[in-house]
This record gives C-alpha cells, structure tokens and sequence, in this order.
C-alpha cells in the first residue's frame, strides 16, 4: 500500500506547489488534489493548468495519489432540482477528464444525499427517490468513466445514504461498472460500525482508501481527531486491507479547515501513517 496525504490536510493558504514540497519532504509517496470552482485546480482549468500541476509533481518525485472534490456538497446529484442535477454530473465529466491528464487512476464522487446535518440549508430528499437518482447519474457517467479509464469511486460520506456495507455493494453492482467502486473512508464509519467490516463486505469493490481517526464519545465532528488518537482499530484495518489484497494508496484526510499547525499536522500524519503500515 502507497502513503498519500490529502490536500484539505494542509492549511487554506497553501499553494499546491507548496503543499507538493510539503508533502515530498514528509516522506509520502503521493498526494491527493481537488478540483475546486475556481483557483488553481478549478473547473475551468485547461490543459497547460494541468501540464504545470504535472510537472511540479514530477520535478518533486512525487506521485498523485487521488483526484477529490468537496462540490458535490453544493451540487448533489439527487436534488429536486434537474439544474443542480445536471451541474453535479458536469463536475464528475470535468473530474473524470482532469484525472485523465493527470493520470489518476479513480475519483472521489459523492453521489448525493438524503440530508446533511452539518449544511443547515441542504435539501432532504426521499431516500427512494435518492437512491433511483444516484443510481440513474452514476450508470450514466460509468460510461464516460470507462471512455477516459479512470474509475468513479464512491465514497461513504455522512450523507444519511447508503448507511451499510451491503447497500453499498448492492449499489455498485448494480451498475455493473468495473469503472464503478468505493472509496472507503475508514473513519467515516466508526460513529456506527467497524470499518474492517466494511472492507471485508466491499472486498475488490474498494478502488481507494481515506484513512482518518475519530473517537467515538466526543461525537459529531468534533469526533474526528489526529491519526491513532480515535477509536479506529488501524491494526484489524490494515489486516483486513491485506486480506482483499488492496495495494492502491491510503491516503491521509484531515477536515477541511482542521490544520492550524501548517505543516507539522502533515509530519505527525506521516508518522502515524508509518506506525499503521509497519513503515517503522
């Protein structure tokens, strides 16, 4: 398994140029980007934006790990609205051809959400109607997945949507896409279950991995905490990683706006990282 760092783990003011030194001389091997509305990686990011993220990642030795996404917050999916639904799969048609050019194997895509209890203003959808919209939007774009040969991986979010292990798996093989899978997030689960479980269940269905911590008696998002300071039994993890023969990147995320340590957060997280992987 590769070691990536997520760009969100890194203060807002960080350029990704720095943010790739950063992560190089932290000892990952790569790094994770994110395609924004607007700045550097943007969606209207052309080719030569593209070409100079490309060559600071080669001039450093360093790998991309992942290509995310935080738009699909504003943008679901499986909004009543048809605008807001059609913005959303543009984004992933946008995702799917930048990780093209950069070379990424799968994308992080949230394929909507029932409701969200940390955006007051998020719509609740039914989750039947939810679920036959998610399933409609991502059958569509597995096509263009498969033209570009980067996978859409769908990440398990607190969504209030495909709450277990084995909806999950129903979900994507019901699509039927080898360009179809998961992205888990290992510490997304533990407020409610066991994330090795949830490896064993989704097996070769997982395409990437988000490793966080989160300590289940504070709760909320304040649960969310440094590498190996939660409740996220790492060793029952990464033996059931070991298991399903996953050998892709795990790759550090920290919450957006967590870090204001600037680059120690990113040395410490290296180091746990280290301890989880045996790397010590």
């Amino acid at each position: 398994m590769k070691k990536g760092i997520n760009i969100w783990s890194f203060p807002a003011d960080m350029s990704i140029a720095q943010c790739i030194t950063t992560a190089k001389a932290a000892g990952f091997d790569g790094i994770e980007l994110a395609l924004n509305e607007q700045g550097e990686l943007g969606l209207s990011a052309t080719e030569k934006n593209i070409r100079e993220i490309s060559s600071r990642l080669e001039d450093a030795q360093l790998e991309i790990a992942g290509l995310a996404t935080g738009l699909y917050w504003d943008y679901s999916m499986t909004s009543d609205s048809a605008e807001t639904r059609n913005k959303a799969k543009d984004i992933c048609k946008k995702q799917l051809e930048v990780a093209a050019q950069l070379k990424v194997d799968a994308i992080l895509v949230i394929p909507g959400a029932v409701g969200v209890d940390f955006i007051p203003s998020c719509e609740v959808i039914n989750y039947e109607v939810a679920y036959d919209r998610a399933l409609s939007a991502i059958d569509e774009l597995s096509v263009v997945a498969e033209q570009y040969g980067v996978s859409i991986a769908i990440e398990n979010v607190w969504n209030k949507f495909l709450l277990s292990p084995l909806e999950l798996k129903q979900f994507i093989d019901q699509i039927g896409s080898e360009y179809v899978g998961s992205y888990f997030d290992v510490g997304n689960v533990v407020h409610s279950g066991y994330p090795e479980h949830w490896i064993e269940v989704l097996g070769a269905r997982i395409k990437k991995v988000h490793f966080k911590d989160y300590r289940r008696q504070a709760g909320g998002l304040h649960g969310f905490v440094d590498l190996l300071a939660g409740d996220v039994d790492y060793p029952a993890v990464v033996g059931a990683l070991q298991r399903i023969n996953y050998n892709n990147y795990v790759t550090a995320e920290m919450i957006p706006g967590y870090n204001h340590y600037g680059e120690t957060l990113i040395y410490n997280t290296s180091r746990a990282m280290d301890a989880i992987l045996g790397r010590n």
